[in-house]
């Protein structure tokens, strides 16, 4: 069996990470969920949250993981120390950049946009207790974005207004550094610095995380040696989104149905 990398989301938000994966590692096989059929996350108990991680991680070792990505800040703080304990892999998640965000705030107030699981999270408090005690940190939950971008409006009226609603209590509190706490936001960062200005500077961990991950697989001996680009596949559990999931991908792509 070939070995691959599996990386999943709620969504298509995931993908956002994906690509900073491809870009480091581009030698490795990639293998993308999209549990389309329970997005999102944000608003689901942490029971059902743990449940479609556990099974969508079994799907992803069958399938030959050496290394698995929970592309999702919700199911990170929910289900991560358990998937750790469950499989004998590197499991990377996702965790708001809150220190790098203190660091680099000039006023010390940071934005922090994120769904209403991920902030309710014991894991969410943690980080703010550990590197944002000498920060104002403003948490802004955001119901409702994750769907319009699965809708795929990144710029339209509706998007705007929700993003314009979220970002104007921050900017009026002094906010100049604002903290993307979801996969999905990042395929929005040109509204939100529309609507923010440049004078507030947004900051992602998917790259970060691409990096942890080889850093990982380096430690264990497990990078490709291959010279070619490893094969990307994707898999939707809920009605594959091809034409979404190519356009935020770059180019056409493949959805399979996963039934899980």
């Amino acid at each position: 069996m070939q070995k691959s990398i599996g990386v999943f989301d709620s969504g298509v938000g995931g993908l956002s990470v994906l690509a900073h994966i491809h870009q480091h590692l581009s030698a490795e096989s990639l293998i993308y969920v999209a549990d389309t059929a329970y997005m999102p996350y944000g608003c689901k108990t942490a029971a059902e949250v743990t449940d479609r991680c556990l099974k969508i991680s079994d799907f992803l070792v069958e399938k030959g993981a050496q290394a698995i990505v929970v592309a999702c800040n919700t199911a990170t703080a929910v289900a991560i120390n358990l998937l750790r304990e469950r499989y004998n892999i590197p499991v990377i998640g996702m965790e708001p950049p809150l220190k790098p965000a203190v660091i680099h705030s000039r006023t010390g107030v940071v934005g922090v946009l994120a769904t209403s699981g991920t902030v309710s999270s014991e894991r969410f408090n943690s980080l703010k207790s550990r590197f944002a005690a000498d920060a104002r940190l403003l948490v802004q939950p955001c119901p409702g974005l994750v769907e319009r971008i699965e809708a795929g409006d990144l710029t339209g009226a509706e998007t705007r207004a929700i993003l314009t609603a979220y970002l104007k209590p921050l900017l009026e509190q002094g906010v100049d550094t604002l903290v993307l706490g979801c996969t999905h936001y990042p395929y929005v960062i040109p509204l939100i610095g529309e609507i923010a200005g440049d004078a507030v500077t947004i900051l992602d961990t998917g790259d970060a995380i691409a990096r942890e991950l080889k850093r990982q697989l380096m430690l264990r001996g497990r990078l490709s040696q291959e010279s070619q680009c490893g094969a990307v596949q994707f898999w939707s559990t809920g009605s594959p989104s091809e034409k979404l999931i190519s356009r935020l991908w770059g180019q056409h792509v493949d959805v399979g149905q996963l039934d899980i």
